[in-house]
């Protein structure tokens, strides 16, 4: 499916088996986590993953965020409580157009919250984009594993075409493109807050996935306005 699910700071056994049924369901290969809170190789864990097992012990162990999301392109959240995102601008989106954004990118990572207080406010900054998963209003918060299914489902449809690869710029590409960005507004007075700014031109940038193309204008006029200071 091309994309890296890291768990973080799972706490509940149940809730860790289900997860790699589910991800076994879905072909997944791999499970990524950070700092886990119960016993990985705990009889729960065996018990509800049956067949998926090897998932979880051939997990790859995070101890930070920071280092599991780390060469990313882009970066998914998904909470139950979407007021918890940076309400200044508004990256709540659907499993649906999530999906949308995360085809061609060729390193996207799904974080997938705590069992008991999901991702943090901080933590939900990280990300690209931020997904709510529309349920009843009388209970909105799905368990972990649900959550995820329903993730690894809309994923699942994906028509990603192999042969579009090379037309998309890479991260490498769109960071050298973020530099030139900070180093247009850094010296600009009038804009008050600067890491805002560029915080949301990242994301907005990340989320559009431009081709080598289109990021090849925007940087030579990056340079340009940068040679006429």
């Amino acid at each position: 499916m091309g994309i890296k699910v890291v768990l973080v700071e799972p706490l509940y056994q149940i809730n860790l088996g289900y997860i790699a049924r589910a991800m076994g369901n879905f072909g997944m290969e791999k499970i990524y986590m950070v700092k886990p809170r119960c016993k990985i190789d705990g009889k729960d864990v065996k018990k509800y993953s049956k067949h998926a097992y090897d998932l979880i012990k051939n997990a790859t162990v995070y101890d930070n965020i920071n280092d599991a999301i780390k060469g990313s392109d882009l970066v998914v959240g998904t909470t139950g409580l979407w007021y918890k995102s940076d309400k200044s601008f508004f990256n709540v989106y659907s499993p649906e157009q999530a999906r949308k954004m995360v085809e061609g990118k060729r390193r996207p990572v799904l974080l997938i919250g705590r069992d008991d207080i999901g991702l943090t406010k901080h933590e939900l900054e990280l990300c690209d984009l931020v997904v709510f998963i529309r349920t009843s209003d009388k209970y909105s918060v799905l368990n972990i594993s649900h959550a995820l299914s329903i993730m690894l489902y809309e994923f699942s449809k994906s028509n990603k075409n192999e042969q579009l690869d090379g037309l998309y710029a890479d991260k490498e590409s769109l960071e050298r493109m973020f530099g030139l960005f900070w180093d247009s507004i850094k010296d600009k007075g009038y804009i008050r807050d600067k890491k805002a700014v560029f915080m949301a031109f990242k994301r907005m940038m990340r989320r559009a996935n431009p081709t080598k193309r289109e990021l090849s204008a925007l940087s030579i006029g990056f340079k340009k306005q940068k040679k006429q200071k």
